[in-house]
């Protein structure tokens, strides 16, 4: 790490499904185990990265790949990476809709204390209509705005649990009676809130109820829209918002080599899983203006960063500046190689940067 504070926050996003952020059948096997995510996270945490995440599945999209088919569980997964690293946050994922609030709140403080203060929970309302059919959870009545009613109320009533000896709550989605939640969080005065919304609703319950929003648009000038919106509206409510991307790296010695890299990852992408995205959204089959399709199309389900060293910084630093982020979530095809990497030969140059 550098010795000066820096401005912004780097972090990686674990390959905790298998297939990664790249719809492709010519990537490198990432078969999401303990194992490869240990690997991944003991790198991070080594080079100085702010926080190690993973996201939270449960079901796949099929196609060539089975792209996302095989996944651990976020929080249990990452118990084992608390325990296993020092200085990383420890971000976990669970969904509003499969998990009692009472639940979470213990989870996450369970988290907290093996991690010694350094837990976070990415809050999801749910929007795969697909993995939550199937065990029957998701409810047609519900509106995409009420599912944001929903997890407002859930997240409210964790921060209740965390703060306060008791709670009774008799809310539109949960009911709670004298329920208690001890210990609290190590960290204070709460772990670290984040989640991932692009609509006007989403990003209203984010700036709202947490502390950072992931955001990503179909292109660079969306993304920067987002962001922007965002933090307009934590004026609006007198807030501040923290904006986070991710990012996929692919970086080799020459931009050429990297070029042809990613080119080949772009020749084998997996249609069919792009389609089982889609038809997991309750998205029509025919690619939509969607941002994650629109760019998983194209094999990259995140914005990239293609090139030598150099290159990948100098498109980072400009991805931060022009969409005005605060942080990136960083997605390799080979997570030890390119974690090492980046430690050796961007993330130095990036936080002397932005010191």
């Amino acid at each position: 790490m550098s010795a000066k504070q820096c401005s912004k926050e780097f972090g990686v996003f674990l390959p905790i499904a298998s297939g990664g952020w790249i719809i492709s059948t010519t990537t490198p096997k990432l078969d999401a185990s303990y194992k490869q995510n240990l690997e991944a996270a003991l790198v991070a945490d080594e080079i100085g990265l702010d926080f190690i995440m993973s996201m939270s599945k449960w079901r796949g999209f099929g196609g060539e790949t089975g792209h996302w088919g095989t996944s651990l569980e976020s929080v249990t997964m990452m118990a084992g990476i608390a325990q296993a690293t020092k200085n990383a946050k420890i971000i976990g994922t669970m969904h509003a809709g499969l998990h009692n609030p009472a639940v979470t709140a213990k989870m996450i403080t369970t988290l907290d204390q093996i991690s010694n203060g350094r837990a976070g929970l990415n809050i999801v309302s749910g929007s795969f209509k697909g993995e939550f059919e199937q065990m029957g959870a998701w409810d047609e009545n519900l509106s995409h705005d009420d599912r944001y009613a929903m997890t407002e109320e859930w997240t409210n009533i964790i921060k209740q649990l965390w703060a306060e000896e008791s709670v009774t709550v008799n809310g539109d989605f949960f009911k709670m009676k004298d329920c208690v939640s001890e210990p609290k969080p190590v960290t204070k005065p709460r772990p670290t809130l984040v989640c991932a919304g692009q609509s006007e609703r989403g990003l209203r319950f984010s700036v709202k109820n947490t502390d950072i929003c992931f955001i990503g648009g179909k292109d660079e000038q969306e993304t920067g829209d987002i962001s922007r919106r965002a933090k307009e509206i934590a004026k609006e409510l007198n807030t501040t918002a923290k904006t986070f991307c991710m990012s996929t790296i692919i970086c080799a010695e020459t931009d050429e080599e990297a070029q042809a890299q990613a080119q080949k990852y772009r020749d084998g992408l997996d249609l069919g899983a792009v389609r089982g995205m889609l038809e997991s959204f309750g998205i029509d089959t025919s690619l939509q203006n969607n941002a994650m399709v629109e760019r998983a199309g194209n094999a990259f389900m995140t914005h990239t960063a293609i090139g030598s060293p150099e290159t990948c910084r100098a498109e980072l630093s400009k991805l931060m500046k022009e969409c005005d982020l605060d942080g990136v979530m960083l997605i390799f095809p080979d997570y030890v190689e390119g974690l090492t990497t980046f430690g050796e030969k961007i993330l130095p140059a990036l936080q002397e940067e932005f010191s």
